[in-house]
């Protein structure tokens, strides 16, 4: 069978909820969502719809991701202390070996695209 093209677009992928780890929050009690919508055939490459309410906890990435901010705002702030504020409309990269804190102001929706060695 022949490859197909596949859209995105939100209420047609797997959705899972639940609360940021609890070992990574560092304020609130913030809950994601995450809808997702493609693995490919190696599971090293991830795509989908990621959000969450207010709060703050850290990060380590092994992956790296590529993110839109959908809708909201967040603070990403990296190990030597630099913030970067992402709001609508906003794409960047997170490259593998960050590691820091994402602060989400409200709530926040992204499109992202992930690829792990």
């Amino acid at each position: 069978m022949a490859a197909k093209l596949l859209r995105i677009s939100e209420g047609r992928g797997e959705k899972e909820a639940g609360p940021i780890a609890p070992d990574k929050v560092l304020a609130g009690m913030p809950q994601q969502l995450t809808e997702h919508f493609f693995t490919n055939s190696k599971g090293n490459f991830f795509c989908g719809i990621w959000s969450s309410d207010t709060g703050k906890w850290t990060l380590t990435y092994s992956e790296d991701e590529f993110c839109y901010i959908i809708e909201g705002e967040a603070i990403i702030t990296d190990a030597d202390g630099t913030s970067e504020t992402v709001t609508t409309g906003d794409a960047f990269c997170i490259p593998a070996g960050f590691s820091g804190t994402w602060e989400t102001i409200g709530s926040v929706k992204k499109f992202y695209a992930i690829y792990e060695e």
